[in-house]
Formats: structure tokens, C-alpha cells, sequence
């Protein structure tokens, strides 16, 4: 990788996650590299820290900052101390990779294992058992049937072989990564921030033509609606209830247990009104909240964590499709056409009331027929036509921008994936790699930086139209 080339000898390490190494390395059972924690906090007052396969260990107050919630324990006496440098595993979900070394003091949950290394070189290790090839050995080794079960209990971890580079070269290695993945993640950050402001000039070009039209000189009227200001002079301002049903259709207790559905959950549509997945279930083994079901032309609109902001068309044609009884499903009854009333729902005037109405500060939520009330501007339906079609249009290379930074994201996270391994298994020499000055690292952002910049003017104008 990147002209780096692998070392001159290897030998077999016998173990399968691993395959061949470097001649020089060692092989141990990591019993003989970490030792277990299990220090008590007596005071319950220490920074909480909470362990996850995409973050590593973090402070929970810093996802409390991010609409998250601290904790339901009534205290946090007896939780497990964490220092700076140790390991800390969650062991119901090791074989996902939610471990890491902490850089921080405070306390994890009693559930969670602590160890600290025997030997330092604590982030090369922190590297080495987030990698894939680990996972799987981690999995293979937890306790439990079913993945939502397993176990990766201190005994079995302990048990596990992992290859030691000298602490020379493990401390090598760590920088070359710190370097290589904090040059990757900044790119991938920046390639995010460009999908934001794209998604915000889609959010203009919506916004502007469910609530002005598409006619530049109409002749505009107060709505008598602060969120929704002044609409064209012959459009109307309608409550939901008007022009859709809520909930039509629900699943039957009396549902054959092995009536075959396809589930979509809130978790499961992003805040750009796509579906990421539909899961198959049969009626017996889905969630109990499996029982809302839709047709094709529905509209969703999730009533918990709305922040999320999980609103989409339902575009399936299928008779078994199920999703969450935590969406509100809506229906188009007359008047509206169901295109029209998905852009207007997803548009920010609406969406903010939704939020602004929700209450619950963790776990925000709206009940389903207030949203009924809340009123939107309508347009006669060949507008309604007209309007979507304009959109459609006009967002429609937007959408496609959005696609192919997604695929480049998704290829830079691969590399990033394949390189941690290729370093940590000793498959790369990184020993004489030379970390690039300040200067030279900034050079090579500046392309990012002036595509963000010509994208934000842009969306600036569409918001000042």
C-alpha cells in the first residue's frame, strides 16, 4: 500500500485471524499481555464513559451534547474504574468491535470488562482487535446462540493467541495509523459536511416550492400561519385531517405466527427519506411493534425521536409490508396527491412543528393525531403535479452528487478498514515511514475545502431566493 513495502521474512503463525506475520514477531495468549480490572467507584461522580464499535470509548456527557441521554442507573456507585490506556470491552458485543482504549479516566457500566496491558503498547492492541479478522475470532470464542446473546467473557478473551510485535515497532505502527486514520477520517468529515449542504440546497428547493410555487410574480397572501408566512393568493391552508386517514390498517393478534412480513423500523429510514433496509420476518419472531401496515402512496412520519426526522413514501406495492406503530401512517384521501404531500411534510417549515411540539427531553415524541391538526398550504392538484415534477427535476442531479461522495465515503472507509489490518498483522513495514510536516499535510485539503465553499454559496442562494 502506498509504495510501503511488507517486511523481508514471515513464518506461519498458526493461528487462522492472523495467517503469516513477520519472522521476528512473537505469539502469546493475551493473558500473558493484559491483566483485568475491577476497581469500584465508591463516589458514583466520575466521568461516564460508554464503549461503541464506531466511536471506541468516549464520554457519555459528549453524546449527551448530541441529543443523546446519560444514563437511567439511579447511581453510578459500584461502576467500574477506567484509567487512561486500559482496555475496555463491552462484552455482549465484542464480535462487533465495541471495545477500544480508552483516553480518558472516569467509569464504564459493571457489565462492561476492563483490562490494562502487561506489556504497553496499548493503541497498537486497541488497532489489532477492531480489526475484522478479530471480531470473528471474538465471536467465535463468546458464549450464546443467537448474536443478540453472546458472551465474550475475561476466561475465553484470556485464552485467545495474538501475535506481539516489540514495543519499538508497535509504537511505529500506532502512529503511522493515528497519522493514516486521522488524515482519512478528516476526509471522510469533509465529504459528510458536503452531503449536509447539498441536502440543505434539496431542503431550499423544497421549501420554497410547497410554500411559494413555482410562479415568481403570483400575487402572495398572508397565511395566517407565522411558521408558513405568505403563500400565493388562490392557495388554501389545510389541516392534515382534512385530506389524509391516519392508521388505516393494522396487523391482527390472530396473525398466523409464520405469516411472512417485511418490517421497516424508525432506525431504519435517515433523515433524507430513505429506507436503508426492510428486515423479513415471520409475524411470530417480529418486534411487538411490528404491527402498522401501509400501502403503496402512504406516508410515514415517525412520532418517536423526532429529532431523527424518519419521514418517507411508502413506493412498494407489496401486501405484506409492516412498519413500526411508531410511525404515524397517512394516507391521501382528496385533494392532495401523494408525491405532494411527502415533499410537504418533509419540508423544514413542518418538520420543526413537528419538534417544537414533541415532548420528552431524551426521548422526545408526538402524539399522532396532533399531527393531524397541524395545517399545510395547498395547491390546486395540477400544481401539486407541477410542483413535484420541478422538484424532482431540480433535485435530481443533487441527488446524484450525493450518491457518488456516498460511494467515494464508502470506498475511503475500506481503505481505511484494510489498511489498519495490513499494518497491525505485520503485512506492511511502516518502521521508516515519515510523518509529512504540518505544511504538507494542509496542502492536501485545500481541494476539499474550495468544494465545500462553492457548494455552501450556493445553497446561500437558494435560501436567500
Amino acid at each position: 500500500m502506498e509504495n510501503i513495502k511488507p517486511y523481508t521474512k514471515y513464518k506461519s503463525s498458526g493461528i487462522s485471524w492472523l495467517g503469516d506475520v513477520p519472522e521476528h514477531w512473537s505469539i502469546k495468549r493475551i493473558k500473558y499481555v493484559f491483566k483485568e480490572q475491577d476497581k469500584r467507584s465508591e463516589i458514583g461522580l466520575e466521568d461516564l464513559l460508554s464503549v461503541s464499535h464506531y466511536t471506541g470509548v468516549t464520554r457519555k456527557s459528549d453524546k449527551v451534547m448530541n441529543g443523546d441521554f446519560m444514563t437511567n442507573a439511579k447511581t453510578l456507585v459500584g461502576y467500574k474504574i477506567v484509567e487512561k490506556g486500559d482496555l475496555v470491552i463491552n462484552i455482549m458485543l465484542a464480535w462487533n468491535g465495541s471495545l477500544g482504549i480508552s483516553k480518558f479516566d472516569g467509569i464504564t457500566s459493571p457489565a462492561y470488562c476492563v483490562y490494562k496491558s502487561l506489556i504497553g503498547g496499548e493503541k497498537y492492541f486497541g488497532y489489532l482487535f477492531r480489526t475484522k479478522n478479530a471480531q470473528q475470532e471474538f465471536k467465535k470464542q463468546s458464549t450464546g446462540i443467537i448474536d443478540s446473546r453472546l458472551r465474550l467473557y475475561t476466561d475465553k478473551f484470556f485464552n485467545i493467541k495474538t501475535v506481539i510485535p516489540s514495543l519499538e515497532e508497535q509504537t511505529a505502527i500506532a502512529k503511522f495509523l493515528d497519522y493514516k486514520t486521522a488524515k482519512i477520517d478528516r476526509f471522510i468529515r469533509k465529504k459528510k459536511q458536503l452531503i449536509k449542504l447539498l441536502n440543505e440546497q434539496k431542503a431550499g428547493i423544497i421549501n420554497h416550492a410547497v410554500t411559494k410555487g413555482l410562479d415568481p410574480i403570483a400575487t402572495m397572501k398572508d397565511s395566517s400561519i407565522e411558521w408558513l408566512g405568505n403563500i400565493p393568493e388562490h392557495w388554501g391552508v389545510k389541516p392534515l385531517r382534512n385530506l389524509v386517514s391516519l392508521n388505516d390498517e393494522t396487523l391482527s393478534e390472530k396473525t398466523s405466527p409464520d405469516y411472512e412480513i417485511r418490517y421497516i423500523d424508525i432506525g431504519n429510514v435517515n433523515s433524507d427519506g430513505v429506507v436503508a433496509e426492510i428486515v423479513n420476518y415471520k409475524f411470530k419472531d417480529a418486534p411487538s411493534r411490528a404491527k402498522r401496515i401501509v400501502k403503496n402512496g402512504d406516508v410515514i412520519i415517525s412520532t418517536v425521536r423526532t429529532y431523527l426526522k424518519a419521514i418517507t413514501q411508502i413506493k412498494n406495492d407489496t401486501d405484506n409490508l409492516i412498519v413500526s406503530t411508531g410511525f404515524a401512517v397517512l394516507r391521501p384521501r382528496k385533494l392532495i396527491i401523494s408525491d405532494f404531500l411527502n415533499f410537504a411534510v418533509r419540508s423544514n417549515y413542518f418538520i420543526e412543528t413537528i419538534c417544537s411540539n414533541s415532548y420528552g427531553v431524551s426521548y422526545p415524541a408526538i402524539n399522532a393525531s396532533q399531527i393531524m391538526h397541524f395545517k399545510i398550504a395547498l395547491p390546486t392538484e395540477n400544481e401539486q403535479t407541477e410542483i413535484v415534477a420541478y422538484i424532482e427535476k431540480e433535485t435530481s442531479q443533487l441527488n446524484q452528487l450525493i450518491q457518488t461522495i456516498e460511494k467515494e465515503i464508502a470506498l475511503t472507509q475500506e481503505y481505511r478498514t484494510a489498511l489498519i489490518a495490513e499494518a497491525v498483522t505485520g503485512k506492511i513495514d511502516v518502521r521508516a515511514f515519515v510523518i509529512p510536516t504540518v505544511s504538507q499535510q494542509e496542502e492536501l485539503y485545500e481541494e476539499i475545502e474550495e468544494e465545500l465553499d462553492m457548494v455552501a454559496e450556493d445553497t446561500e442562494s437558494y435560501e436567500n431566493e
